[in-house]
């Protein structure tokens, strides 16, 4: 009798957990579409007859399409049931995946990523929010453990996973299997999860009474400057380490699965040890990415050096994005899918930036040179939020 009501609390558990579970498997699909260019852009150009610079406006013209719409769509589709919209956002999904798999043109393939951009606005802005709703009661930590733990997968598996399907089949083939995990995914959400009323009422007049809080603003700005210094590194860290570090493709996909599997490690220290030490998770983070940018081509001479560096700049990126998602929760907790949607526009203006920086970096200057750009501008996130951000946060936390 005692193994029966174990084993019944434990699916009961079990059962609690999946709409979370769930989400986390939206966000490996999302992730893995929205990093694959990185892992492909030396194919995507070379197959087009163009510059990997230009090949890098994919990532550019994805993330400022989002910054774009995201306000607007969110506006759009305020009082729609939540599960209702997951499940038309998957399927804008789905289907820009097939159309970029379909694609005989750069202008067709740009015009397919920026229908997965459209989709990804939606995403990004109401993904946490819904996940810490469905998650059991007190585990909202957790919940949102599990979403970064998806973003983690996707570089662990998805992204290699992608990459070596491109490299030995060939890229479209790589958007087609997107487009069917997509799809099971989309069957496992329609089957399990709950219909989830909107509780915002989302309306730009809660846009100046957000903009009226130091703190949040704070943390935008950080955003903004610290995102842009990573991905002016790491847009380009594919033909980074083969030109400069001399690494083969079979190195390049595992220290870009070792940037992924760091990441779950990340989500497990957060969730267990955030709430006691919220600031020393802050100051690792953004120290962490402006130090190991800095390093980048320091380490390049050698493999290890250069795989261990980018594990310690995975786990610092993570650390950032589970930070300051948590932090935005918590700043405006009756206006947190409007704060999310405007977090989820500023992050992708400083992805955008970061791979227009870094490909103006590769054209005019060299690409052995992108970390020392991005480490300047995460050095100067990184002081912002030490000297300004922390003390507003401090402050607000009472």
């Amino acid at each position: 009798m005692l193994k029966r009501n174990g084993w019944t609390r434990g699916r009961i558990a079990l059962r609690e957990w999946l709409p979370v579970i769930v989400l986390m498997c939206c966000t490996f699909v999302f992730n893995t579409s929205e990093f694959i260019p990185i892992g492909l852009l030396s194919d995507i150009a070379a197959d087009f007859g163009i510059t990997e610079a230009r090949a890098g406006l994919l990532i550019t013209v994805y993330a400022w399409v989002v910054a774009l719409v995201s306000l607007p769509l969110m506006l759009a589709v305020a009082r729609m049931e939540c599960r209702r919209l997951m499940l038309g956002v998957l399927g804008l999904f789905i289907a820009s995946h097939v159309l970029s798999g379909l694609s005989s043109s750069y202008a067709m393939l740009m015009a397919s990523r920026i229908g997965v951009a459209c989709a990804h606005a939606v995403f990004w802005s109401i993904v946490s929010p819904l996940a810490v709703r469905v998650a059991p009661k007190g585990a909202q930590s957790a919940a949102l453990g599990l979403i970064i733990t998806g973003t983690s997968i996707a570089m662990i598996v998805g992204l290699p996973l992608g990459r070596v399907i491109g490299l030995y089949v060939g890229w479209r083939t790589t958007f087609f299997f997107i487009a069917a995990v997509a799809a099971a995914v989309w069957l496992f959400l329609a089957a399990i999860f709950p219909r989830v009323p909107s509780r915002d009422t989302i309306s730009l007049r809660k846009v100046p009474s957000l903009l009226g809080n130091p703190a949040l603003v704070g943390v935008y700005v950080l955003t903004v400057l610290m995102v842009t210094g990573h991905y002016t590194g790491y847009s380009y860290i594919e033909p980074f380490l083969a030109q400069v570090a001399g690494l083969d493709n079979d190195w390049i996909t595992w220290v870009l699965t070792a940037f992924g599997l760091v990441g779950i490690v990340g989500s497990l220290w957060f969730s267990r040890d955030y709430e006691k030490r919220p600031y020393a998770f802050m100051r690792f983070a953004v120290v962490g990415i402006a130090f190991f940018l800095l390093l980048l081509r320091l380490s390049a001479f050698g493999h290890f050096p250069v795989v261990a560096l980018c594990i310690c700049w995975g786990l610092a990126i993570t650390i950032f994005n589970l930070v300051f998602q948590s932090e935005i929760i918590r700043l405006a907790p009756e206006a947190t899918a409007i704060a999310m949607s405007v977090y989820s526009g500023i992050y992708n203006v400083g992805i955008g930036a970061g791979a227009l920086v870094g490909g103006f970096v590769c054209t005019h200057a060299s690409i052995a040179r992108i970390g020392y750009a991005g480490g300047a501008i995460a050095l100067l996130a990184a002081l912002f939020c030490l000297v300004r951000l922390v003390p507003l946060l401090k402050r607000s936390r009472g």
